[in-house]
């Protein structure tokens, strides 16, 4: 999670796939940004942000975060996935916890100023010749006031691409 509005969801998005899936053991990874949107109180499993990589890591032998969740992780989702997010995977660039493991699903959630600015739909683009795979967004009031294209899929149907997924592993 990056820093979208859309993190506001994140505690009912972990609820629905614990609900759905009680046996999955689920990792929420936030930046700073994101924690402004949510009380990581209120969501059950652990959160991790880029101080526990860093804190992590004090001499050579020590686990490297980003590597033992990306080795531990049998699906990712990145939910919301803002527009600044979205250009870094897009470009293969690697400068946090997030950006360091690589993801499965994409949910965006966005202006839709930013939804249809040029270069979106070229990184779109970019991320739709990997293995990723983006739930696209909805069109609905958003929480600045326009309406429009932009707005995170509903937890539900997150859900539904996950379970997809998991029923066939």
């Amino acid at each position: 999670m990056y820093g979208s509005v859309a993190s506001i969801k994140i505690p009912q998005l972990v609820a629905l796939l614990q609900s759905t899936h009680p046996n999955a053991s689920i990792k929420v990874i936030a930046t700073t940004h994101a924690l402004h949107f949510f009380d990581r109180a209120t969501v059950p499993v652990p959160v991790l942000t880029e101080d526990d990589e860093w804190s992590a890591w004090t001499k050579r032998s020590d686990p490297v975060l980003h590597i033992d969740l990306r080795n531990w992780a049998d699906i990712m989702v990145v939910a919301p996935l803002d527009a600044n997010t979205l250009a870094k995977l897009a470009g293969g660039l690697c400068d946090n916890l997030l950006t360091c493991i690589l993801p499965c699903f994409m949910a965006p959630a966005m202006n839709t100023h930013m939804w249809n600015h040029p270069f979106t739909s070229k990184h779109l683009a970019l991320v739709n010749q990997t293995s990723y795979k983006v739930i696209p967004p909805i069109s609905k009031l958003l929480a600045c006031g326009d309406l429009g294209m932009g707005a995170m899929a509903e937890i539900g149907t997150i859900v539904e691409h996950i379970t997809e997924v998991m029923k066939k592993e």
